[in-house]
């Protein structure tokens, strides 16, 4: 087991690690999210000195964007602690490579472990029960065997969403299907603490699945897809075609390694 003491942590990626859609209730109009709530937790465990934290996520974009525009401010910033998680947006499209993916993701690992950093990625989730996503399920499983196998090449840790029954909730998943819930980021930052070996104060039973709840009435069940049809598939395929992203304009939230406060957290 490595130190888990860690002093500068620089979270990359897409939505998933800009936090969205988990809002700060610090900051109106902003997200939080499980890479907040991870760093928030490795300042709470490290006392006795200050823990910095950056956050270049930026909602919509795909592990190219990723490497190009915040793995060169990761570099600079010399971390001690990079969480690298990205994929989902490019296995979305059409054509889609796992494989392809992975490569650059490898590249990317291998650099940042070159200087010594220690990294965290993560696996895509199982899309098994949501019939429009179940298609890209092949592509997901792929990506994150190779994931694995990256993992266990250059000492990284994993984030397995994928084997995490807690998130085949829908109660932790946003109304799109795709962003988790507060409960489901707070939920994934004591996932990414236990892998790191990160000790949480009250932690509670987080990884325990939430009781069932009964079967939704056929028509319930086909006028929530249409909804979600509607308001986000439909969205999504529009900017597809424009050539726009959702995170077009926007700039990271927490752009330069800032101290923490060292408390327990929620």
């Amino acid at each position: 087991m490595r130190n888990v003491s860690w002093r500068r942590y620089v979270a990359l990626g897409d939505s998933f690690t800009e936090g969205l859609n988990d809002p700060d209730p610090a900051r109106p109009g902003e997200y939080r999210g499980w890479a907040d709530r991870l760093a928030e937790h490795l300042a709470a465990a490290t006392p006795e000195s200050d823990v910095e934290y950056a956050n270049l996520a930026i909602r919509g974009r795909l592990v190219r964007q990723i490497l190009d525009e915040q793995l060169p401010v990761a570099l600079e910033a010399r971390p001690d602690l990079v969480s690298l998680v990205g994929g989902g947006n490019d296995l979305l499209r059409p054509g889609g490579d796992p494989d392809a993916l992975a490569a650059l993701i490898e590249d990317a690992v291998a650099k940042l472990r070159a200087t010594g950093a220690d990294v965290l990625i993560a696996t895509g989730t199982d899309t098994r029960l949501t019939p429009l996503l179940r298609r890209i399920r092949g592509r997901v499983a792929i990506f994150n065997a190779n994931l694995f196998s990256i993992a266990a090449r250059h000492d990284a840790f994993v984030l397995d969403q994928w084997g995490a029954t807690w998130l085949q909730d829908w109660r932790m998943w946003d109304s799109d299907r795709i962003h988790l819930t507060a409960e489901g980021h707070r939920r994934m930052g004591l996932a990414a603490a236990a892998v790191l070996g990160v000790p949480v104060h009250d932690a509670g039973d987080w990884s325990t699945p939430l009781p069932p709840l009964p079967p939704r009435p056929l028509r319930t069940a086909v006028s929530e897809e249409a909804a979600w049809v509607r308001g986000f598939v439909a969205p999504w395929v529009g900017r597809r075609l424009r050539g726009t992203s959702s995170g077009d304009g926007r700039a990271a939230k927490r752009p330069v390694p800032l101290a923490l406060p060292r408390q327990p957290i929620a």
